[in-house]
């Protein structure tokens, strides 16, 4: 069993109104030197161990994960099954 954890951000110039929301909260809150913030997702799944886990992951992403439009992933395949 391998443990892959999924980051899925906005691309680069695609607004984030959420990431705005955050870095304003922030600096209301005492934080002035934040100057951005950008909001994303993490998914942690549990695998089996296989000879195509690369090509199933990127798969998955492109297909249901991520919208490959507006958003990149990254993704780390780690041994064993978090706890």
């Amino acid at each position: 069993m391998k443990t892959v954890k999924v980051y899925i951000t906005l691309k680069q110039g695609v607004l984030d109104p959420q990431g705005k929301a955050v870095q304003e909260s922030l600096n209301k809150l005492g934080f002035p030197e934040v100057h951005g913030a950008r909001v994303g997702r993490f998914l942690e799944l549990q695998v089996d161990e296989h000879a195509d886990i690369d090509r199933q992951i990127k798969e998955m992403c492109a297909k249901l994960l991520a919208n490959p439009v507006i958003e990149d992933y990254q993704y780390t395949i780690e041994e064993g099954v978090a706890q």
